[in-house]
């Protein structure tokens, strides 16, 4: 489909109540890629087009450059009955014939015929005018707003459109020229709104090219990149006034982005008696409540100073900059009163109304929970070499913060108030950080638990959550994870990789599932079928886990095809296989396509023959395979056996020259019988030295 020359830019912009600050980035690409896509496939656009998103706390919006008018005609040929099946024997149409015309809207007399090599048929060829631009961008609108990412829509007033928010009006320009679109019960103009209370009019847009000058003049920044922008080098030029650095997270940067169109940002101090709280506390107050950048010194101490981002001018900024503090002291005296209240009594002394915290129904308490962690903790720390009693000591107190009044009213500060409250009571340095640490990761890329009682108790509770959570049945399925057992799996897995514990996966289930079947309030037990299926399940997410490194796929199914059941030694081999690849890649390729060969010629051969007899070679090249194989492997596999995977390979390198002679002069599937097995037995032992770190018959993707 050829593409017209007359093209303009296009203009899309749905207005919009406050959009869920945590949402619109993605509610943004989502709305924008759909458009795109839609339009790429109808022709309006090529896959050089160039556009901006545009996303604001009250719209959504995208600008198309270089937007057809219209989809260019085509010519479309339908084929009807065969010309033998289209008229009788005095030459009149038939009922197929006549069907045919009719459903071309013309007369029997109107259809050509056209020959094949399969006969002769009757055709129609007839112009299909390209769809305008309106008809286009109104499908793509359609699509858009159906593909959005809302896991709950609403509705308003006495309306009947469902959206993640009210809609208030619908933009549509296509250069100068409103297109007549509608959705959500909006008919689309060429008017949009300015900032909610700096520009409330309406405003008039005359071209599509104007949106975004005309909104900022109305004071609002519709550009999310270019807001974001400006409120880091406000932050940033505000916090060195106070001598300070500005910590801007990601993901509260990425929040206040969406929740102001025209940002201004305020520097406020608080109380420095406040700084005795700890500091997890103060800054969940800032950051969590109050949606507030910290400040801290080129140490990193926090320092008793804030920055808001108002989403005004105003004419009095020191009362807005004096509302913001007062509302601040009020949240750090609360913060204040729960630790000066939590210290009053020992962690311990919690224990008893832990008992009334469910774990899960089918699952017991909270307290029960923490019984089975002393249990599956201590017998980790004993196969890591580490100190039983401040594990099992740590898994004791590690819940108790949870009925503590600061992690009541600050809930991201489970573990770490624990820590603190373990250090006010003298316990252990390594129990203290265990308690905070066995939460770590708590997201991908997390930082991990350090110590060794900090990482049997981090790997005792993943296990006991998807250990129970499978024994209920409650395992994830599509896209629903309620208990985020996925990322405890990821997890299990990035504790025993990146900390490079040899263990097996299947023991530790199984220490996880004997802590089980001793748990006294349990309603049901998990069993074989759980361990095997939670095994599969955790060892799946390392394919993500790879991915995510950017290991090559193929290197990946190398590995996953052995079935490696230790997650360090799964580890260790695809980074064997990925350096021998990248490395002696000519080497690795021929030895890739020749393991894809033996592995159909033994697929498509079956035999009984595990070995070979070198008396019944008959060929120079099978003997000086054999040759070669029974030099090498005594060193491979001692350097398997040992781990050493990198080295194991290196030495399988060097019967590249041997392989490729013996495809090119022996014939495996000999007429007799014995040479024939015999052959196979010697492809069976050379796969087998492969198969000890990898199937690298994956490797060889142009096989």
């Amino acid at each position: 489909m050829s593409q017209a020359v007359n093209t303009q830019s296009l203009l899309i912009e749905l207005g919009t109540e406050e959009l869920p600050p945590k949402a619109l980035k993605q509610l943004s690409e989502s709305f924008s890629n759909s458009i795109i896509s839609a339009l790429r496939e109808s022709g309006l656009i090529d896959d050089t087009a160039d556009f901006t998103s545009y996303a604001a706390p009250r719209r959504l919006a995208i600008l198309i450059n270089a937007v057809s008018a219209r989809q260019a005609d085509f010519t479309q040929l339908r084929k009807g009955p065969a010309v033998q099946a289209a008229y009788d024997a005095d030459g009149n149409a038939t009922k197929a014939a006549q069907g045919f015309a009719r459903s071309c809207g013309v007369e029997v007399d109107a259809l050509a015929t056209d020959k094949t090599e399969q006969g002769e048929w009757l055709v129609f060829e007839q112009t299909i005018k390209g769809k305008s631009i309106t008809e286009c961008t109104q499908a793509a609108l359609d699509a858009a707003i159906t593909q959005l990412p809302i896991p709950k829509r609403m509705r308003w007033g006495d309306k009947t459109a469902e959206f993640v928010r009210p809609v208030h009006w619908l933009l549509a320009l296509y250069g100068k020229d409103v297109l007549a679109l509608n959705t959500l019960g909006l008919t689309a103009s060429n008017t949009s709104r300015g900032h909610r209370f700096h520009a409330p009019d309406a405003i008039t847009l005359k071209h599509a090219d104007d949106y975004a000058d005309a909104l900022e003049k109305a004071y609002v920044l519709a550009d999310y990149d270019a807001r974001q922008a400006r409120i880091k080098n406000q932050c940033e030029t505000l916090a060195k006034q106070a001598n300070g650095i500005a910590v801007l997270s990601e993901g509260l940067l990425d929040e206040v982005t969406a929740l102001v169109e025209w940002p201004v940002s305020v520097l406020g101090s608080f109380d420095e008696a406040f700084l005795d709280v700890p500091r997890e506390a103060l800054i969940a107050s800032m950051k969590d409540h109050q949606k507030y950048f910290h400040l801290t010194d080129e140490k990193g101490a926090l320092l008793a100073k804030f920055i808001t981002v108002s989403n005004i001018e105003s004419a009095a900024p020191e009362k807005v900059l004096g509302g913001n503090e007062r509302v601040l002291h009020a949240r750090l005296s609360d913060a204040q009163f729960f630790w000066t209240q939590d210290k009053q009594q020992k962690l311990e002394a919690h224990a008893p109304r832990l008992e009334q915290l469910l774990f899960h129904v089918k699952l017991g308490s909270v307290t029960d929970k923490t019984q089975r962690l002393e249990i599956v903790s201590g017998k980790i720390a004993e196969l890591i070499s580490g100190d039983v009693a401040q594990t099992q000591r740590a898994a004791k107190l590690c819940k108790l913060d949870l009925l503590s009044n600061m992690v009541g009213e600050f809930a991201s500060l489970q573990g770490t108030m624990g820590r603190y409250y373990a250090e006010l009571e003298n316990e252990s340095p390594a129990v203290s950080s265990a308690i905070e640490q066995h939460y770590w990761p708590k997201f991908a890329g997390d930082q991990l638990p350090e110590d060794k009682p900090a990482i049997a108790l981090a790997l005792a509770d993943r296990l006991d959550s998807l250990v129970g959570i499978f024994t209920t049945g409650e395992k994830p399925s599509g896209v629903k994870d309620p208990y985020a057992l996925r990322r405890a799996a990821l997890g299990v897995l990035r504790i025993l990789i990146e900390k490079k514990l040899d263990l097996s996966l299947q023991t530790l289930l199984e220490i996880s599932i004997d802590a089980y079947a001793q748990s006294p309030n349990i309603h049901t037990q998990p069993d074989s079928d759980t361990q095997d299926s939670l095994n599969k399940f955790i060892l799946d997410r390392l394919r993500a886990y790879y991915i995510g490194q950017d290991f090559d796929i193929n290197a990946f199914k190398a590995v996953a095809e052995v079935h490696p059941e230790r997650a360090y030694d799964f580890d260790q081999r695809i980074r064997a296989v990925s350096e021998f690849f990248a490395i002696q890649k000519t080497a690795a390729t021929a030895l890739a396509a020749a393991n894809k060969r033996i592995a159909n010629i033994l697929r498509k051969n079956p035999s009984e023959a595990e070995h070979y007899n070198s008396g019944l070679f008959t060929e120079a090249a099978e003997r000086d395979l054999a040759s070669a194989l029974e030099a090498i492997s005594p060193e491979v596999n001692a350097a398997f056996k040992a781990g050493d995977y990198a080295q194991g390979l290196t030495q399988l390198a060097t019967l590249e020259q041997s392989v490729n002679v013996f495809f090119d002069d022996v014939r495996v599937i000999d007429e007799d019988e014995t040479i024939r097995n015999n052959r196979l037995g010697l492809l069976k032992t050379l796969r087998g030295l492969f198969l000890q770190v990898a199937d690298i018959s994956h490797l060889n993707v142009e096989a």
